[in-house]
This record gives C-alpha cells, sequence and structure tokens, in this order.
C-alpha cells in the first residue's frame, strides 16, 4: 500500500479502517492537504441512486436526472448507490468512506425501466449517449460508467468524443469476464475517448489480479487496476438485507470492475480539486504514469499501466522548477554546498518556496533539507600525509624550489599550508608544486609559482619571519574555502621604507561536500574556478615588521566557496579581504605575532539573489614563539587561531512563496538566508621544530573547538609528530 500521511486531520477513524479502497490507494495523502473532491462533480451512468441514504446526504447534484423513462431518479437496484459509495461516501462516522468523500454525485439513471427487479440491469445505448451529454453539459469532471458488454453504437461513440472535446475524463470497467483483453464496450469507448479514456480492472486487496476481471492486453495505454474485490459497503435501507452483492447486513462485500472503476473516478476528482488546470488528457496520463507497475516490469498485457496509486499521483513528476522562473531544480539536486567558512549555518537551514512539475502544478518545498554543510576539514591528516620529495636551491639572485608526489594532483582538502623557501619551510599538500623567486634589481623581485598560491610567495618576497606550524593556520592566509592553485605571481619593489608588492593567483575552488545534480550517475565535489589579485604594503619599525594588504577574490561560480545550484543564478561573487599583520621581537629570540582578515563578500546579482546580500567573515591567529630552546636552530611556539568564519550576513533570495491556478503565476517575497554559523572554531597549538639526527623534525600538540565551526561537533585533541631527511 502507499504509505500514509501523519493524520492532521482526524481521518484515521473506525470508519476509514473498514474503508478498503481509501486506504489500498493513498487518498489520505489528498485529504490532509484539504483536497476531498470539493468542487468536483462525478457523474454516474448506472440505475439510480437511494437519495436518502445517509452516504450521499446533501452532496447529490439537483441536475440529477432518469434519462430512460423511468420516471424517477430513486433506483431499483442498488447497483448505481454501490458505484456511488466506493467513489464518494460520506466521510461521517458511520459505513465507510468515499475516495473522493466531499465530492457531489451527479446520478443519471440510464436502466431500462424494471429490468433492475431481479437484480440483472439492462441499458440501451442511446439512453447512455443521453447520459453522458447529460453530464457534459451540467459540469461533470469524471464520467463514471460501471457497464460493460458488447459493442456500442456510434451514438455512444460520439457522446464519448464530445465528453473527450470538452475536457471531461471517462472511467469504464474493463468487465467481468476474466478475459485476456477489456469487453467490446470499453475499448470502444477507449477508442473513442482521444486519450480521455480510463479502463478499470479489479485487484484483490494483495495486488493481483482478480479472476473475474477482465485484462488489459492491448489496451495497456488505457487501462489501470484498481481494488474491486472484497470491497466492504454498510446498508442502511431495509430491502437490501437479501440484496445479492450484500449477504450479510448491515455490512456487505462486494466485487466487480463496477467497483474498480469508481475507485478511479474519485482520484479524477481529487485531482481536479487539487490541481484545477490540468486538462482531463494530463489527468489520465497523470493516473496511468503514476501506477504502481506490478506483473511485468513496465505496461503489460494484465494490469495495464499498474495499480491505481494515488499517493504517487500527488507526488511532483518529472523536472520540477522554481514557480515563475522556468528554472529547474530537480527535487533531489543538492541546492548548496557550504564552505568552510559557513560551518553548521546549513545544518539547520530553511528556504520555504514552490516548485512546478511537469504538469504545471504547484508544491510548497523546503529547500533547506537539500543543502550540505562542508566537510570537517582533516587537519592532522593534511600536516602528516605528504608522500613527496622536496627539491630546493638558491643564489644570492635566485630560488628554485618544487615538489614531486607520487599521488599527483591533490585535491586541495587537506586545509594544506604554503610551500616556502627558507630555513624553516612549512608544510605543504599532496599536489606537484614548484616555485621561482628572482631579483631583478636591488630594488625589484618577481616570483612565480605553480600549484601554490600567492602567500607563501608574497611572504617570501616580503622577507616576513613567521613560524611554521602544523595544523593552526596564518589568520590573513585563509579565506573559507577548500581551494587549490594552478598558477601565481608577484612582484614586489622596495618604495623608501616602504615594500609594495602585486600578486595574482589563478585556480579552483573545490566544492566543500558532494553535490548532487539530476542525470549524474553520482554525487561528487565540483570545481570552479577562481581568481585573485592582491596589493601589499610591508615596513619594518625597527623590531616591529608590519603588513598591511588587500585581496580581491573574484570566484566564477561560487560565494565564498559555497557551491548554489544553477537556479540561483549564475552564481559568482567578490570578496575584499583586508590583512593586517604585524611581528615583534620583543626580546631576544623572542617573537610576538598577530594577524587579522576581514572579509567582505558580495554575491553577484540575479532573478533569485538580490543585491541587498551581503556576507561578512573573519579570521585571526596570534603567536609567540621561542628560538633557540634545545639548540641553535630550533624553535618553541605557540599559536590560537580562528579559521575563516562568516560573521553575519548572508543572501537575500527573491523566491515563489503563492501560486495562483487562477492566473497560473507565482507571488515573489524576499526570503533572508543567513549563513552565520553557531559553532566557532578556536585552535591551539603548541608547536616545536627543529634538527634531528641528520634531518628536520616536528612536534605539535593541539586542541581544536568546534573543528569545522560545528557546534556540535566533538573538540580534536592530540599530538602530532613528524621528521624527514634527505637520500
Amino acid at each position: 500500500m502507499p504509505p500514509e500521511p501523519t493524520d492532521t486531520i482526524g481521518y484515521d477513524t473506525a470508519e476509514y479502517d473498514r474503508s478498503d479502497g481509501p486506504r489500498f490507494h493513498g487518498a489520505a495523502t489528498a485529504w490532509v492537504d484539504g483536497h476531498t473532491g470539493t468542487g468536483s462533480i462525478i457523474g454516474i451512468i448506472d440505475s439510480g441512486i437511494y437519495q436518502t441514504n445517509s452516504e450521499f446526504a446533501g452532496r447529490i447534484s439537483a441536475d440529477s436526472t432518469d434519462v430512460a423513462g423511468n420516471g424517477t431518479l430513486e433506483a431499483e437496484g442498488d447497483h448505481g448507490s454501490l458505484v456511488a459509495m466506493v467513489a464518494a461516501a460520506a466521510n461521517d462516522g458511520e459505513g465507510t468512506v468515499g475516495i473522493a468523500y466531499d465530492a457531489t454525485i451527479l446520478a443519471i439513471r440510464t436502466d431500462d425501466p424494471d429490468s433492475c427487479a431481479d437484480g440483472d440491469c439492462s441499458f440501451f445505448d442511446s439512453d447512455i449517449a443521453t447520459g453522458i451529454d447529460h453530464a457534459i453539459d451540467h459540469g461533470a469532471k469524471v464520467i463514471n460508467i460501471s457497464l460493460g458488454g458488447g459493442g456500442t453504437t456510434s451514438a455512444v461513440k460520439n457522446a464519448i468524443a464530445r465528453a473527450a472535446t470538452a475536457g471531461v475524463v471517462i472511467v469504464v470497467s474493463a468487465g467481468n469476464d476474466g478475459t485476456p483483453e477489456p469487453d467490446d464496450f470499453a475499448k470502444d469507448l477507449a477508442d473513442a475517448g482521444n486519450g480521455n479514456v480510463i479502463i478499470a480492472g479489479s485487484v484483490d486487496s494483495s495486488g493481483n489480479i482478480s479472476s473475474f476481471s477482465n485484462r488489459a492486453r492491448s489496451y495497456t495505454d488505457f487501462y489501470i487496476a484498481a481494488l474491486g474485490e472484497n470491497i466492504i459497503v454498510k446498508l442502511d435501507e431495509a430491502y437490501w438485507a437479501d440484496d445479492y452483492f450484500c449477504p450479510s447486513a448491515p455490512y456487505c462485500r462486494i466485487d466487480g470492475t463496477s467497483f474498480s472503476a469508481p475507485q478511479v473516478s474519485g482520484a479524477v476528482a481529487l485531482l481536479a480539486q487539487a490541481f484545477p488546470t490540468l486538462t482531463a488528457t494530463e489527468i489520465v496520463s497523470l493516473l496511468l504514469e503514476t501506477a504502481q507497475d506490478v506483473g511485468t516490469e513496465g505496461a503489460d498485457n494484465t494490469y495495464g499501466s499498474g495499480i491505481l496509486d494515488i499517493y504517487e499521483a500527488f507526488q511532483p513528476q518529472g523536472t520540477t522548477s522554481l514557480a515563475g522562473t522556468g528554472g529547474a531544480i530537480p527535487l533531489g539536486d543538492t541546492a548548496l554546498a557550504g564552505s568552510p567558512a559557513m560551518g553548521d549555518a546549513l545544518e539547520a537551514a530553511s528556504i520555504a518556496t514552490l516548485v512546478l512539475d511537469k504538469y504545471d502544478r504547484a508544491y510548497n518545498t523546503d529547500l533547506g533539507p537539500s543543502m550540505r554543510g562542508a566537510s570537517v576539514s582533516r587537519r592532522l591528516h593534511g600536516a602528516l600525509d605528504n608522500p613527496w620529495q622536496f627539491y630546493s636551491a638558491q643564489s644570492e639572485k635566485t630560488a628554485v624550489a618544487f615538489r614531486i608526489a607520487d599521488t599527483g594532483q591533490g585535491t586541495g582538502l587537506d586545509a594544506a599550508n604554503e610551500l616556502r623557501l627558507g630555513v624553516r619551510d612549512a608544510d605543504a599538500a599532496r599536489v606537484l608544486a614548484a616555485r621561482i623567486a628572482l631579483k631583478l634589481s636591488p630594488e625589484t623581485q618577481i616570483g612565480l609559482t605553480y600549484a601554490e598560491g600567492q602567500d607563501g610567495l608574497v611572504a617570501q618576497l616580503q622577507d616576513q619571519s613567521r613560524p611554521a606550524f602544523l595544523l593552526a593556520p596564518t589568520g590573513s592566509g585563509d579565506d573559507g574555502a577548500f581551494r587549490s592553485a594552478d598558477f601565481s605571481l608577484a612582484l614586489r619593489r622596495q618604495l623608501g621604507s616602504w615594500g609594495l608588492t602585486l600578486g595574482a593567483e589563478k585556480g579552483e575552488i573545490v566544492s566543500g561536500n558532494l553535490v548532487k545534480l539530476q542525470g549524474d550517475g553520482f554525487a561528487y565535489r565540483r570545481r570552479d574556478r577562481v581568481h585573485s589579485v592582491s596589493m601589499a604594503l610591508d615596513r619594518e619599525y625597527g623590531a616591529l615588521q608590519t603588513v598591511f594588504a588587500l585581496n580581491l577574490v573574484n570566484e566564477n561560480r561560487t560565494v565564498l566557496g559555497g557551491r548554489l545550484h544553477d537556479v540561483f543564478g549564475g552564481g559568482g561573487a567578490q570578496t575584499l579581504f583586508l590583512d593586517a599583520n604585524a611581528g615583534w621581537q620583543f626580546a631576544d629570540r623572542w617573537r610576538l605575532g598577530g594577524s587579522l582578515r576581514n572579509g567582505w563578500t558580495l554575491p553577484e546579482t540575479s532573478s533569485v539573489i538580490t543585491d541587498a546580500s551581503r556576507i561578512y567573515s573573519r579570521s585571526w591567529s596570534i603567536d609567540l614563539e621561542r628560538r633557540g630552546v634545545l639548540g641553535a636552530r630550533d624553535a618553541l611556539g605557540l599559536r590560537i587561531a580562528q579559521p575563516l568564519r562568516v560573521e553575519g550576513g548572508g543572501l537575500q533570495l527573491n523566491l515563489p512563496v503563492a501560486y495562483s491556478y487562477v492566473s497560473e503565476s507565482a507571488t515573489f517575497g524576499t526570503l533572508p538566508f543567513p549563513l552565520t554559523p553557531e559553532g566557532r572554531e578556536i585552535l591551539g597549538e603548541l608547536a616545536w621544530h627543529g634538527p634531528l639526527f641528520s634531518g628536520s623534525a616536528s612536534a605539535s600538540l593541539f586542541y581544536r573547538r568546534d573543528p569545522g565551526h560545528y557546534a556540535n561537533t566533538a573538540d580534536d585533541a592530540g599530538v602530532a609528530m613528524r621528521w624527514n631527511t634527505r637520500f
């Protein structure tokens, strides 16, 4: 059976438990959303109706009529009343409830006078045709014809064609002869219906085709199966006690494709109310498309398209799009993969909006659950798992360094530090990397790198003295994203007591988490282009070394490292980072340093991202270093650092918040989407490095609170040691 929704309206009653069809076909999914058939008219061409039956109280249309000369709408037999019960019995706490329990019943009596007295009604084709036209003229959205037999006349076929032209769905029983194909009557209606006819076969409560039910055979494109066996109804008319269908009053069980058809007709009434812009052809297509596939895979000769599934029919079908924009956003897609700077901001994110499916049906949806926060950087892994060899050489005017790695180009996900020239080389990523630094004149230097960012290159040209730590980042070197560099360059010119350095870099931002898009076989991390330019001024005031820098980062597709779905627009952002660095040699072999970065990010505007979107971010670090602790060339340092974190702001999104089926248009509203995480990572590291046993060694004691800016993530603490040498 289809899943049952949370009962927010009190539908789960004893009456509902007795009602086979609604439970079997998932009608409650429509009910809890307020779609119970209100306003939908079900035309029932049959043997009249018991007008005083409580199951139909107040819902038999005043346009109901007898067209066969009986002189009354009141039924002689119970067939028409039973059909109406299955389709639309009242939700009144008594008896059973129909699929569309608030629908209006347009009863059209077409049985030949006195033919139902023995329980075997007969019908003239001319009366059926008249009844169809009456239903068309009086607003029926669906016409139920639980009749069968041999081929019909042109009068009935023409009436069916007129119904199709008028936008009416016709549901007809397949027949109860157990044959491989529907009755000729049903086939004739399907042939005349121009895609608006459904033939209904019967299954039992286990989903097996009923032994009496005619099968689909060559009419698989019109045929759907529905419950038609052992259906419970309640008798409240005394003369039903001896009825052929009802041997055990007050409740009885009935069989036949006559009662499969009204299950389908009720489903049509629910869809017509819920989605008033659906055409009859679309409703038929929708029900056939969403039927449960049983029997042989795909449409087959027994079950046709499958078993009626109202639950699935009410789910979005095809590729969904953002209402009013046409932008495709399949519901399984990743709406946003966050960046490290955003931390846990996406964990409880909610973006309530509207999407349309391929039938232009509007659905409320929350894009928040499809967002993924950035994975927490494995800083220890990036610091120690480095299968590379390092080579360097330098002269008075030239310095060259490069690394050779067995693993080839890395992912940029290990929070690598920069490649540095000098006595204390910083730890690098698992990538192939190289650097060349040239002194063009006493006042001018130039540097080029491959697979390394500009930060370390600029620091070298400025002759900065910075402690090397295994894990804790420098505040001004963090851009809040998983970023890999392809190429960078820097040019430094000494201007009196000031040094001016210009830099540029291009590379890629790797999505902070896996991104799933429709059409891809699997989710994976996306890579998007990024480039940046920088300008820095440095100056020394005796023992104080200072650097002030501006860094403009242009992301082609991401926003501060976060990757938005295409439906949000072109993506991309510009971020201006303002950096301040200072190092103070306040005593012999003692150094105090600090670094601060403030960032302002302006996402590119689009039809969804408004120009009010702003993101403010910050990172910082404080260092204390003592050189010559155990020997002349070692050092012990302490760093406290906060990686780049969004401190305020976010996106302002112009999204559809309401939809009108009358105008077939969406109403838009501006929804704020803050990106400030609750967590705040603070990393403390006590690090020693120096020569050891003909090589160099590093040891680190660290503690990390709220790793990755995730408040609910367990803190990190540990010890790391490394020793390397040349062979």
